[in-house]
Formats: structure tokens, sequence, C-alpha cells
């Protein structure tokens, strides 16, 4: 098990200074609303690639009222590894992003994959269902990248090959060969992201069938993926879904150019979500179903990051429990005590987390401070 022994906060959001000692599979984090509770995930979400589950810049992370940078360190159990990351002393203008392995600089936080993966469920997520496709597309991709992290690289260079196109469109159409080279990028970058969440949502469906109980408190989800370039990925070979993709592209010009974006691509996908045992779509269920739903995939999701990565990843829960009914609260824990992960969860009530399984460790946090509870 990847579990965190010690966590240590300089200048990090709401804390000054923490050095946290951490000796439970289960860490329940008890404190009042604004009481920094959160900060605690957030600041270990930042050893997964990305922006942490905010999805914040790392500028916004620095102590109001501190230095303007911060430093967030772990030590793991198994081989005693110290990661660290922040944001360092402004040179030029500029505050130089720090990632360290045991004292040594890495370039990103995708070094730190070696060593853990983290997964997380936060209230944001509670009308994902229901809410923008884009949303699930986040969702869907940092799924992803908790199994694949050079699934980050493809996308970012994506992102920026569509905005390339978009801005030659703009402002030099009639430059064919530009938008020919541009668009054999897209349709090489875009066939590899939707074919990498294909597989994920594929390994995922097979997770979920092989461990889910129609009587389970958590419902089965059956997952889909819709979108044109979704429909290529399965329909053909990668190398003819590419000389197909770069087709759309080049039929779609003057469309995307009267858009200012492009219409056809990774970008425009969405995750279909169904609830299987009344088969009838996530956004439809109850708003408790829905929640259930939305915490068996996350479960399911950690056990596909252990089998695939053979790391069991860290799983950081905010306020998951707060709206759960005693039966689904238990058998939470009860999962939660079988997964084989280290976990960390918040919540406001204490009573919340009476009914721990064994072994679990609980802090009281209030502003700036964590303090064991017996």
């Amino acid at each position: 098990m990847t579990t965190v022994a010690r966590l240590i906060l300089q200048d990090f959001r709401s804390y000054e200074a923490l050095d946290l000692t951490i000796g439970g599979q289960i860490v329940a984090l008890v404190g009042e609303n604004g009481a920094g509770k959160t900060n605690l995930l957030e600041a270990l979400s930042l050893f997964a690639p990305g922006r942490g589950l905010r999805r914040a810049d790392l500028s916004e992370m620095a102590r109001q009222g501190g230095p303007g940078s911060f430093a967030v360190s772990i030590a793991l159990a198994e081989d005693g590894a110290r990661l660290g990351i922040g944001l360092g002393s402004e040179s030029d203008g500029r505050r130089a992003r720090l990632a360290r392995i045991d004292g040594v600089q890495v370039g990103s936080a995708l070094a730190f994959s070696d060593y853990l993966r983290v997964v997380w469920l936060t209230p944001d997520l509670d009308g994902l269902f229901r809410g923008a496709a884009g949303d699930r597309r986040r969702f869907l991709d940092r799924l992803v990248l908790a199994v694949d992290p050079g699934h980050a690289t493809r996308s970012n260079a994506l992102e920026r090959a569509l905005r390339s196109r978009n801005r030659i469109l703009e402002e030099t159409p009639h430059e064919v060969s530009w938008l020919d080279a541009i668009e054999r990028e897209i349709a090489e970058l875009g066939v590899a992201v939707a074919a990498a969440r294909a597989e994920t949502v594929g390994r995922l469906a097979t997770i979920i069938a092989a461990n889910g109980d129609d009587a389970s408190p958590f419902p089965r989800a059956a997952l889909g993926l819709e979108g044109e370039i979704d429909r290529l990925v399965a329909g053909l070979p990668a190398l003819d879904a590419e000389d197909r993709y770069r087709d759309l592209l080049r039929q779609g010009r003057q469309r995307d150019r009267a858009a200012g974006r492009t219409l056809v691509g990774p970008q425009a996908s969405d995750l279909l979500v169904r609830h299987a045992a009344k088969d009838i779509p996530a956004e439809q269920g109850s708003t408790g179903e829905q929640k259930a739903l939305l915490i068996g995939l996350v479960l399911a999701h950690a056990r596909l990051v252990r089998s695939m990565s053979g790391l069991p990843p860290l799983v950081l829960l905010d306020e998951v429990a707060a709206h759960l009914d005693p039966r689904r609260r238990a058998a939470l824990y009860a999962e939660l005590a079988e997964l084989g992960s280290q976990v960390w969860m918040t919540g406001a009530d204490p009573a919340l987390f009476t009914d721990l399984p064994a072994g679990a460790q609980c802090f009281t946090v209030t502003s700036g401070q964590v303090e064991p509870i017996d």
C-alpha cells in the first residue's frame, strides 16, 4: 500500500507551517467549514499531474500575508521517498515551479507517478451527470491520467495545436500548407487522446462488471463515449482513423473559421453514464443515486489504477459522507477498508466518522492547526 507517513506544509493556503505524522490507512479530518480541511487534500493532490483538485494556479496556493512562495512535501512509508512540490522565491519578476524527489529537482509532477498515484472526489463533482459535457471530459481525462500519466502531455499538445489551427483559420486561411501540417499533427494527437480515453473506459467497465452487484448501495455504472472522433477510433485502425479525421478537418475549415473553433475532435466528446440496474441515464436518477453512482465510479477507478500501475492510489474524499444515509455510509467505510489504499476524508460533523474501521486515524482541524483525536 502506498501511504503518506508525513505531510509538511510551509506557507500553503491557510497554513503557515505544519508537520503532520500519519499512521493510519484511513485518515479523517474533522472541522468546521473554512477550517482548512480541503487545503490538506489539495496539497496531497498536487502530487498528481495537473493542477490539483481545485484546478488552481500555484500562485493562488501561497498563503495570504506570506512571502508569495510555498512548499509541500510528503514522506512515503514504504520506501521513505521524499517528494516535494511548490512555488519558489521570486527571481526576475517570476517564481519558479519546483518539484523534487529526495532533494533532487525533477521536471514536473509527472515524475511522481513512479512513486504514487492519486484519485479524488470533491463536492464540485456532485452535479457531474447533469452538468456540461466539458465537465465530464475533464473528469474522464483525470481518470485516464491516473493510469496513463503521458495523457497530460498529449492532451496539452493537442490543445496547443487546436489553438494554432484556429489562429491560422482566422488570420491567414489561405496558408494551405500550414493548415495541412497542423491538421496532420491534430489528427495524430486527437486519435491518441481518444484512444487513451476509450481504453480507460473499456478497462473501467471490465472492473465494474467484475466487482459490481445490483444489490450494492453503490450501483453499477454503464459507460460509453459519444463523439465523431470516438466513433472513428472505435471503428477503424489508428492510421485509418487519423486519415479520416484529417479529411474531416480539411472539409470543415470554412465552418470552423466561422465558428471560431474546431468543432470535431476529442474536445467535443462526451462521457455517457447510465444507471445499469435501472437502465436509465445517470442524470435521471435521484440526487442520492447520482452521488452513489459517482462514489462507485471512483472506487472502481481506484481498483483500476492499482491493477494497471501496481500502486494502490492515494484516495482523497472531500465531504463524501455528509449526504449519505447510514446504510450507504457504513457500506462506504467497508469498501474503503478493503480497497487497499490510504484514504483521506473530510467532514464537518465528528459523528460521521464514529463507525470508521479499526486503525483509522482522526484529526481535528482548526485555522492553521491540526491535532489528533484519541
